[in-house]
This record gives structure tokens, sequence and C-alpha cells, in this order.
């Protein structure tokens, strides 16, 4: 996030009252969230702009949720309960490939959840119009890996989601 906050910065210095898209740093960072929707797409297996995605951190752990704008559209809410029943289970066991696919990166916290995968614990639950992922811990170490994690997603996602549990 403060990568971006400084591109916007200096963007509006440079441009003063002009097109922010001229400016080279905000076409690197516009790059880069087209690149994260489109793998997210791929990765998925439904369109991220038919969904809405909350990354919650909460005081044991949190939440990946994912529901349709849609409520009619029954193929993407099939999609989205088979795309994170999957994710459950690679991340149970340690799997974190899809979000490194995602954001090109390896996301802070995957390593140590990695590590800490027999004190974290991953489940799912459907809704009406999608799915959720929670993630629970007792384990210190681990919570403070899941909410680095979770917050990355809010930032790079840039889903508005509070960043504090």
């Amino acid at each position: 996030m403060k990568t971006l906050v400084t591109f916007v910065v200096l963007c509006g210095l440079q441009l003063g009252a002009q097109d922010m898209k001229s400016c080279p740093m905000h076409k690197e960072q516009s790059g880069h969230q087209a690149d994260v929707e489109k793998h997210g797409d791929e990765a998925m297996g439904f369109p991220h702009d038919k969904t809405t995605h909350h990354f919650r951190l909460l005081p044991d752990g949190g939440a990946i949720e994912v529901t349709l704008n849609d409520t009619k559209d029954v193929d993407d809410l099939q999609a989205i309960r088979m795309h994170l029943k999957h994710i459950t289970t690679m991340f149970s066991n340690g799997d974190f490939s899809v979000p490194m696919f995602v954001h090109g990166e390896v996301p802070p916290g995957t390593t140590e959840m990695k590590d800490r995968r027999a004190d974290i614990t991953y489940a799912f639950e459907e809704l009406p119009t999608g799915g959720i992922v929670r993630i629970t811990t007792a384990n210190r170490d681990a919570l403070n890996a899941v909410h680095d994690f979770l917050n990355f997603q809010i930032t790079d996602h840039h889903t508005g989601d509070t960043t504090q549990p």
C-alpha cells in the first residue's frame, strides 16, 4: 500500500491537474493490478468482476469470502464453491501456489503459514451466494502470519476491507 500511495503522491505532484494515467509509475501499478485480475480469473475459474471478495482479519485468524454479484448466476456460484474448497485443501497442505501465481510474488505470511500448518485450521463454509474459507489458530506466530497474508490480499486486491482484527 505504501508503494501505491507513493506512486499516487509522486504522480500528483508531477502532473498537477493532468491525467495521472500519463505518469509512468501509475501505469506500472495499473499493470500490476491488471495482472492480478487476469491471473485471479485464471486461477479461480470465474471472473472477478462478477463477484465480491472480502478478506477479514479476526481475533482467532480470518476469512476469505467470495460472493456473487448476481444471485441468479448458478454457474459462477458452483465455480466459487469449487475454488474455495480447493483453496481450503491446498492451504491445509501448505500449498500457497495459487496466491503466488495470482500476485506474481510470495505473499507475506505464506512461508510461516506453511511452516505452522499444523497450528492452523482451514474450513470451507457455503454461503447462500458463495462461500467462505475460515482460518483459525491459537498460535500467536501463526495468527500474525495469517493477518500478514490477509492484509496483503486486502491491499493488493483493493477490497477496502479493514486491516485490523
